[in-house]
Parts: C-alpha cells; sequence; structure tokens
C-alpha cells in the first residue's frame, strides 16, 4: 500500500548538497514542495531532468512533487513553513531582499554558519533583525552528511523548536526508512554548537595534514567538545542540555573525522601547505568553519573565554601564522 503523503505548504530555500538532500527527505513524505534555486538554468534542469545539475545528481525526484521557483517571494507567500539551506555568507542578501510579510510564518534554519557581517547566528539575525518572534524559529542539525542521504545511509537528525508541537510536525516531515529525528527545545544551543564544530573539524583536518595520528587527534576532540561546553555554557546557559547527545558531541564527532566533511577536507589542505585562498578555490563548495572561525573569535575575545584551540585556528587562518609552529605550541596546551 503506497505511503499517504503529507499536505503542507512548506517550502526549502537553497538547492547545494544539504539542500538537496533535505528536499529528497521533505518529498518522501510530503506531497509537494515549494523550492527556491539561485537560477533560471537550475530550475529549467532540474525540471527537466529530475536531479540537480551540480550537487547530488544521484538524487531523483518525482518533478510533480516540486514547484520550483526563483523568486523568494513568492516561495514565502506560498509557504507557511520555510527551511533555510544557504551558506551563510549568502544569506543577509538573500533574507532582506524579503519584501513579502513574515507574519505567522515558521521558519527552520539547517545553516551551519555565522552571518559575516552581522556576527549572529541565522535563527539570531530572524529574530534581531527580521523581528521573527522566537517560538516561530527553529533549526534542523545533525549528524548528517547529505552524502550519506543521498546513499540512503541510515542517518539522524535533531529539529529543535521552542514549540514542540512544532518538532513533532516538522519530524513528521523528514522522518523515513534511513532518517531518524531526535527532538529538542534547545534552539540557539544547537545551533552555535553546529558553527563551532566546523571550526574543530577544520583543526582536525590541520592536524592530519601536518602527520599528526589518532591519539593526537582523539585529545584534540576530547579538548574541542569542552571548548564548545564553554561556550555554550557562558553564552546560552541552560541546565538540561546534555553536552554529549548527538547533536552536540555526534555532530562534532562526524564533521571531524568523516571523509565527507569538507571542513575537515579544508583544514587537511591548510595543513598540508596550502594557503587559505587556494584552499577555498580548490574547494568547490563553501566551507563554513572558515567564516565562523572570525565570528566566533570575536564573540570569544568580546566574553575573554579561553578557548584555545579556536584560537589556534584564528592564528593560521586569519593571521596567517605558520600551521606547523601552531598546532607545536598546541600540543603542549591540551590536556
Amino acid at each position: 500500500m503506497d505511503k499517504e503523503l503529507i499536505s503542507a505548504r512548506i517550502g526549502l530555500v537553497g538547492a547545494g548538497s544539504w539542500g538537496t538532500a533535505i528536499m529528497k527527505m521533505l518529498t518522501e513524505n510530503v506531497e509537494k514542495v515549494n523550492w527556491w534555486v539561485k537560477d533560471e538554468y537550475t530550475k529549467g534542469f532540474i525540471e527537466a531532468n529530475g536531479h540537480c545539475p551540480k550537487h547530488l545528481s544521484s538524487i531523483k525526484f518525482n518533478t510533480n512533487q516540486l514547484n520550483i521557483t526563483t523568486d523568494i517571494n513568492k516561495l514565502i507567500e506560498n509557504s507557511d513553513i520555510v527551511i533555510l539551506v544557504i551558506p551563510s555568507i549568502y544569506i543577509k542578501t538573500h533574507l532582506d531582499s524579503i519584501n513579502h510579510s513574515l507574519e505567522n510564518k515558521m521558519f527552520y534554519s539547517a545553516v551551519k554558519g555565522i552571518i559575516p557581517e552581522a556576527l549572529l547566528t541565522v535563527s539570531e539575525y530572524l529574530n534581531q533583525v527580521l523581528k521573527v518572534p522566537l517560538e516561530n524559529i527553529g533549526n534542523i542539525m545533525g549528524p548528517c552528511h547529505a552524502e550519506e542521504v543521498a546513499l540512503q545511509r541510515l542517518s539522524y537528525l535533531t529539529v529543535s523548536a521552542a514549540d514542540i508541537n512544532e518538532a513533532n510536525k516538522m519530524q513528521r516531515m523528514l522522518d523515513c526508512g534511513y532518517i531518524k529525528t531526535i527532538q529538542s527545545t534547545d534552539v540557539l544551543g544547537s545551533e552555535y554548537s553546529a558553527v563551532l564544530k566546523n571550526i574543530y573539524a577544520i583543526s582536525c583536518g590541520i592536524s592530519h595534514g601536518l602527520g599528526y595520528g589518532d591519539n593526537f587527534q582523539s585529545v584534540l576532540i576530547s579538548n574541542s567538545i569542552r571548548e564548545i561546553e564553554l561556550f555554550l555554557t557562558e553564552v546560552l546557559p541552560n541546565k538540561d542540555r546534555k553536552i554529549n547527545n548527538s547533536v552536540y558531541l555526534g555532530d562534532l564527532l562526524v564533521t571531524a573525522y568523516s571523509y565527507f566533511s569538507r571542513n575537515r577536507m579544508f583544514g587537511n589542505m591548510i595543513g598540508k601547505g596550502y594557503t587559505v585562498r587556494s584552499a577555498i578555490m580548490e574547494m568547490n563548495m563553501i566551507t563554513e568553519g572558515y567564516y565562523a572561525t572570525e565570528g566566533a573569535y570575536k564573540i570569544l575575545e568580546k566574553l575573554n573565554l579561553d578557548m584555545t584551540i579556536c584560537k589556534a585556528i584564528y592564528d593560521i587562518l586569519y593571521k596567517h601564522i605558520d600551521a606547523a609552529t601552531v598546532f607545536k605550541k598546541l600540543s603542549i596546551q591540551l590536556t
């Protein structure tokens, strides 16, 4: 018997690898989904071929389930729930172009980065700048790589929302045979953890590129989760938060160790001697951890937080201090 699909006014903004993966999950459960893509070429290609031209092209879509547009205001108008899945460096440009009312719209961010111009996460930008109420903001976080979703390997997501009933709705739209979802009310905490883990994944990649082994990396990552916990405790205290849960520790581990991790890959290139500029040019996807490093560093400087690894990555990426020299000093500081 065919599965009964959910009727919902839901839209997704973004057609990169993670956006494409989330669309795959949605089309397992929802009758029709509005999809914003960046240009007419991408729109026409998907409509004609049933898959994206560039990212995760192995994922095939039933185009009858897709309402594709290049007009973000049209997507907002036709959607009650909006999922944002575009790189953080482009978020401000696209959100600031919205002129349709956002009243009564529920937003979910699947973006794991800081908006550089504002030094805010997407949730903070929606609330503080666009005046979306906190109860109308949630997020969709890992641990989950888009490539494994394409392969239909069992993966886990955490859906966070202040209202658990809203999280329940989103859970029903994402859950399927290869996706299991966990619920949380720690919207900003899980979002900041997802931002920070990209920085620590870069550190793991650098250590690998420099020739450090698994023993060192295990200590590096155990120190990293302590730094994430310190940051969250100081900035966003929450007595119910358990740092060992999958949305925190699990997401850090998969991003730090997986060969699918673009942040680890970027760090590995830096460790092998690439300049930041050449590594960015060689990557064919946005490395969120690079941009997050500057934002996180400015925040921890303002709060006077002792986050040794985060500072070390900032010194390498933004002060252009030799990675081998920085990691030699770092190896003495780790415990």
